[in-house]
């Protein structure tokens, strides 16, 4: 290395050193505290291999929610994520399935609800017996209907270049076919965090 060049490396170390230095008690002293603030990024770049790009390639449609999950909605959503990658499917259709799964039943896999019930609608993805998906016990068992759902989503031409909720809407044929929209980004970061857990 030329004497030259070294020494603006080390000039710019030096910099990077004072900054950093100078910056500690001006952060310390911030408005927001740091211990709310969720290491998300870190998390995400310490786990290589998710094209992010392929997770909301067209961007987010619209106003978008997001909910609180418990362990066991969590525990649902890695089932999805390892349906997906036994079916073959990339990240994008893991999203896609989240989000689903997100409007359909919050990520919980219900049984039948009584009065409240939709029809026969079960599990993560509020599939009917009577329209053809399966047996309840196949439908409140995580990995089939998962697999169900990309199955109807596989039979979808275009699906991967479809927004989200053109192409959930067109498996699902849902009452409110732009109410899974509002998941997806949600959705793509639960993919970005377990896709290689």
């Amino acid at each position: 290395m030329n004497t030259m060049l070294r020494k603006s490396v080390l000039g710019i170390a030096g910099l990077a050193f004072a900054g950093g230095v100078a910056s500690g008690p001006i952060a310390a002293h911030a408005a927001t505290p740091t211990h709310d603030l969720k290491p998300v990024a870190v998390v995400q770049s310490d786990k290589p291999g998710v094209d992010k790009a392929k997770l909301i390639p067209h961007g987010v449609q619209g106003k978008q929610s997001q909910i609180q999950l418990d362990d066991e909605q969590v525990k649902n959503a890695k089932a999805i994520i390892a349906a997906t990658k036994k079916s073959g499917l990339d990240e994008r259709a893991a999203v896609i399935s989240i989000a689903t799964s997100l409007q359909e039943s919050k990520l919980e896999n219900l049984g039948h609800l009584g009065d409240a019930n939709d029809h026969d609608s079960l599990g993560l993805f509020q599939q009917r017996p009577s329209s053809g998906w399966g047996t309840p016990e196949q439908i409140t068992d995580p990995e089939y209907s998962t697999m169900a759902f990309q199955k109807g989503l596989k039979q979808v031409d275009g699906w991967q270049d479809m927004p989200l909720t053109e192409a959930a809407q067109t498996v699902q044929v849902s009452a409110y076919p732009d109410a899974y929209a509002q998941w997806e980004q949600q959705a793509a970061d639960l993919v970005a965090q377990h896709w290689n857990s």
